[in-house]
């Protein structure tokens, strides 16, 4: 069986978070100590230093990939998978048309994988009975490549 990988994408935190989240580790380290440089007071700080970056790379550790694997196409995000035959339509949703998906207008059994520091993504609408999700709402740098590596398959396929 061979595999092949036809997009992926890391969702990786900017530095923008990293640079917030080393003031919040900083700030929240400093204050645990108040001044009284106790053991277990210094042991606390560094404890909450470390905790608060290992939860931003914990945060940008998600990834996003299509693979081909024996002939059949799935989608990967983070630890769920779903084959390509499942999908119906994949749609690209620009700023405006992301943020009403995740709004109201989310129908709440769909499956929803967002980062808040990436503000595009994809409704992939499944075709599917036996499952009650209707569609899934990813984030994506680049969506539109997404849409096409998705897409390839299904149209090879009609």
């Amino acid at each position: 069986m061979e595999s092949r990988e036809r997009y992926a994408e890391r969702m990786r935190v900017p530095w923008t978070g990293w640079l917030a989240a080393l003031v919040f580790a900083a700030l929240a380290a400093g204050l645990s100590n108040m001044g009284d440089l106790r053991w277990w007071r210094v042991a606390a700080s560094v404890a909450i230093f470390v905790a608060v970056l290992a939860g931003a790379w914990w945060l940008g550790r998600l990834r996003v990939r299509v693979v081909e694997d024996g002939g059949e196409v799935w989608l990967h995000v983070d630890d769920a998978r779903l084959p390509a035959s499942a999908v119906a339509e994949v749609q690209v949703l620009d700023r405006t048309a992301y943020s009403d998906a995740l709004g109201v207008a989310l129908h709440p059994l769909a499956f929803v994988v967002q980062r808040p520091w990436i503000r595009r993504g994809v409704r992939v609408v499944l075709d599917d009975a036996d499952d009650p999700t209707p569609y899934w709402v990813v984030s994506s740098r680049n969506p539109e490549r997404l849409r096409e590596a998705l897409a390839a398959r299904r149209e090879a396929a009609v």
